[in-house]
């Protein structure tokens, strides 16, 4: 197994899960404004099932979507990384960038900081030839992350783990080549 990798930005360590990082993590996934774009919120046991998927496939490869930290205060404000995703999705296989802050932590740049931090890793540690993001269409905040990132918009797809008719089923597709990453 190798090691688990951390990589730090000016402001973030994104690291290894801990077991202290649980009880923040449900919070954050039983907030209502967080979850607006996902088809529930989660209960203190998805929301840690989640949070162990997480470490134990960092613990797997050294990499996933990783534990976001604010480095001046070691406070815990979500996950920021790179996920193998569902092989059930159209354009899979592929690897996705993908981040969820707590809401205190919207609007700061965090969530760009730490995805650019993850894009160099993907890019220039994994030797990724494009990776990808996705987000329900009304959300216009995420679409906006990936756009500062220098992501394309690819079009839409249904996402097949949202069920049929649900008004967040319909999903924008981003991607980024490495031959089109500007750090």
């Amino acid at each position: 197994m190798p090691e688990p990798i951390a990589l730090e930005t000016p402001r973030l360590r994104l690291r290894q899960w801990l077991p202290q990082d649980r009880a923040p993590f449900a919070a954050l996934n039983a907030d209502p404004q967080v979850m607006e774009f996902f088809p529930a919120v989660r209960s203190r046991a998805e929301s840690d099932h989640m949070a162990g998927i997480c470490e134990a496939l960092i613990e797997e490869r050294g990499w996933g979507f990783w534990a976001a930290e604010l480095k001046e205060t070691q406070q815990f404000i979500g996950f920021v990384g790179l996920h193998v995703p569902s092989p059930m999705l159209p354009f899979s296989p592929c690897v996705e960038i993908g981040w969820r802050l707590a809401q205190p932590y919207w609007g700061q740049g965090l969530a760009s900081e730490a995805a650019r931090a993850a894009l160099h890793f993907g890019f220039h540690r994994l030797g990724l030839a494009e990776i990808v993001s996705f987000t329900a269409v009304p959300n216009l905040r995420s679409r906006a992350v990936m756009e500062r990132l220098g992501m394309q918009a690819s079009g839409t797809f249904e996402h097949p783990q949202v069920p049929e008719g649900h008004a967040l089923r319909l999903h924008h597709l981003y991607r980024l080549a490495r031959k089109n990453y500007a750090e």
